[in-house]
Parts: C-alpha cells; sequence; structure tokens
C-alpha cells in the first residue's frame, strides 16, 4: 500500500475535502499543514496550481478509494458537480478577497450582492434541482461520492461570509448532515480544528 502525505494550508479549503476522503476511507495520510500566508504558502502557490492539483487529488482519490459514482454516467455526474462548484467558487471568490483584502465595506456588499449572492443562487438551484431527483438523499446515485463530501464541505465557508444559514436550504442540511454521519469523516468532523475558511 502506498504512503501519502497531503500538504495543503492550515485552513479547510479545497485540502478539507481531500482530508474527508482519506477518513472516509480509513486510509492513513501525512497531514501537513502550512502557515496560510507569509512564506511557506508563497512558496507552494508558485510551485503548485492549486485549485487545479486539489480537484486532481480529489478525482484521483475519489476513484482509487470508490467514492466517484459506481458507473461512467455517475462518474461523469459527479465530475460535473465538481466543476459546477469550481465555477461557483471562481465567482465566490471575489467576496473572499475583498473581505481579506480591506476593501471597504461599501465594495464588500457590492460585491456580495452583485456577485457572490447570484451565483450562489445559481448554484443552490442546480443542487437542489439534483437532490429533488434524488432517491438516496446523496447528490449522485445511491452512495456518497467526493461531490458530496466538496459541497458539504464549502457550505461552512458559505456559512462564514454570511450566505447560507442552512434554514432556506433544507435539502442541503440533510444532504450535510448524512455526509457528516459516514464513519470516518464524524470523528473528522469532531476533532478538527474549525477555520475560517
Amino acid at each position: 500500500m502506498p504512503s501519502y502525505k497531503l500538504t495543503y494550508f492550515s485552513i479547510r479549503g479545497l485540502g478539507e475535502p481531500i482530508r474527508h476522503l482519506f477518513h472516509l476511507a480509513g486510509v492513513s495520510f501525512e497531514d501537513e499543514r502550512l502557515a496560510y500566508g507569509g512564506s511557506p504558502w508563497e512558496q507552494v502557490k508558485e510551485k503548485y496550481p492549486m485549485s487545479q492539483l486539489s480537484a486532481a487529488i480529489l478525482r484521483y482519490l475519489g476513484r482509487k478509494f470508490g467514492f466517484a459514482g459506481k458507473t461512467p454516467e455517475e462518474e461523469a455526474w459527479v465530475d460535473a458537480v465538481v466543476d459546477l462548484f469550481k465555477d461557483f467558487l471562481s465567482e465566490f471568490k471575489h467576496l473572499i478577497y475583498a473581505s481579506l483584502n480591506g476593501k471597504s465595506a461599501d465594495e464588500i456588499e457590492r460585491v456580495r450582492t452583485e456577485i457572490a449572492i447570484p451565483a450562489r443562487n445559481v448554484y443552490f438551484k442546480n443542487l437542489n434541482d439534483l437532490l429533488k431527483r434524488s432517491k438516496s438523499g446523496f447528490l449522485i446515485g445511491d452512495g456518497i461520492t467526493f461531490a458530496d463530501i466538496v459541497v458539504t464541505n464549502y457550505l461552512e465557508t458559505l456559512k462564514t461570509f454570511e450566505l447560507y444559514n442552512g434554514s432556506d436550504e433544507p435539502k442541503l442540511v440533510a444532504l450535510q448532515k448524512k455526509v457528516y454521519e459516514q464513519p470516518g469523516i464524524k470523528e473528522c468532523i469532531a476533532t478538527r480544528v474549525l477555520t475560517e475558511f
């Protein structure tokens, strides 16, 4: 069996779904966490295209551990959901950066209302459409996939930025509960340090 080492920042970000996959599969790994910002972050950021690499790692581990869908059609849908998430993230990042870079309250609110909220609405509509058709409560097929893990992990970040509170999204709340109750993930959630994003 190969040994695994995940090098990522000391935030949830795109690394947390990878961590959850390891825990879900019961596969041990070294979890190297770098300080976010400053020298180590700059060195890694220059060396690796982080978002693309994170998605590639997710797909690789999802397939290797059996959480990528059970048929070629399900695999395609799982990839589509993760791509949908990445499309949303490319818009949502404007709000993260505005907040972290000390933009004025007016500018942050403009980004929230003109960019982040419309993107979130489209994203949530697509997720809810999938969940309405689901018989299992998962996004694709009858079992958990890495798409479920990616989507539910990022709900925490949306909560931080006041773009999700759960009360208006019962299907997403139910999905997150289902994912967080999975053996391995449940233990990981219980012991993790909750970061801002």
